[in-house]
């Protein structure tokens, strides 16, 4: 499968994968969703669905456009996803989360044991801060287990004859404070906080490495290593990704012109722009703004 987001098709391939899954309600009828409970508790924070899934190859979910925060955590095995433009292998012990509004895939790996994971899967909302900002990781580790367990504990009590509705909530205030203690870590570094700050309000300037070194009063080396150990990404990856989340943000909320939002996030070169929106999004810009005006 190629790694060019614009070039997937949208795919839902479970094969002999096994899951389990709870949804917000009963108007998700999707075929592979149909028979799992619900659980209105999940719609007060936003949260679509959640499960745990046991996928063996040729296992593949190709979403052209996620319109919500996707996360996932690996208990077990190894598997791979579709993260800024490249498949990344997820490992036990590991997460990833993907912002909403971008091409996505998952899928198992040919030859390897199956990989077992748990979900959490947002809907977007103008009423809630948004679950990915500039201090998120794409891809860190995590204690996989205890949110395997939460959602676990969820769905075998929306099975129950009779289930509690205080438990429910129980259930559901875990699985989201599991998923905002990686989407939102407390105890990052500073100095990268400042950093992306200074990023996030001037994402017009030509940055590079080295001026981002300074201003964190660290080595390139350093804040290389940093960036990698606690968002995922190379500093200037991260700076991409910043750029691509603001340009979907004036996409969808402004009528700029391509080559005005092109300026405003760094890009002298509309093209390049329009290229590299394509590779991490998923779409060019102009048809971007088309699916959300639909």
């Amino acid at each position: 499968m190629t790694s060019d987001p614009s070039s997937l098709e949208e795919t839902h391939h479970f094969g002999q994968s096994e899951f389990i899954a709870v949804r917000c309600n009963e108007d998700d009828r999707r075929t592979w969703l149909a028979d799992s409970p619900v659980c209105q508790q999940l719609g007060h924070l936003n949260i679509a669905h959640v499960g745990v899934l046991h996928a063996v190859h040729p296992f593949t979910i190709v979403r052209s456009s996620q319109s919500g925060t996707f996360m996932f955590a690996c208990t077990s095995g190894c598997g791979e996803v579709l993260v800024d433009g490249r498949w990344v292998t997820v490992r036990a012990g590991e997460a990833c989360l993907l912002p909403p509004f971008v091409a996505n895939a998952i899928r198992a790996i040919k030859g390897e044991a199956p990989w077992s994971f748990c979900w959490v899967r947002y809907l977007e909302s103008q009423e809630r801060l948004p679950i990915v900002s500039s201090k998120s990781p794409v891809k860190g580790s995590f204690a996989s287990d205890v949110l395997r367990y939460a959602v676990e504990g969820l769905h075998a009590e929306r099975k129950c004859a009779a289930p509690i509705p205080a438990q429910c909530r129980h259930w559901v205030k875990l699985i989201h404070g599991y998923v905002m203690a990686f989407a939102q870590p407390s105890h990052g570094d500073e100095r990268l906080w400042k950093l992306w700050q200074e990023v996030e309000a001037n994402l017009s300037r030509h940055w590079t490495v080295t001026e981002m070194a300074t201003i964190a009063s660290i080595s390139e080396e350093h804040l290389r290593r940093l960036c990698v150990r606690e968002i995922g990404r190379s500093p200037m990856k991260h700076v991409i990704f910043l750029r691509m989340q603001q340009a979907c943000h004036l996409l969808g909320s402004t009528d700029d012109k391509i080559e005005t939002i092109a300026h405003q996030i760094g890009y002298d070169n509309p093209f390049t722009f329009s290229t590299t929106f394509k590779k991490w999004i998923g779409r060019r810009p102009s048809d971007y703004r088309n699916v959300l005006q639909q």
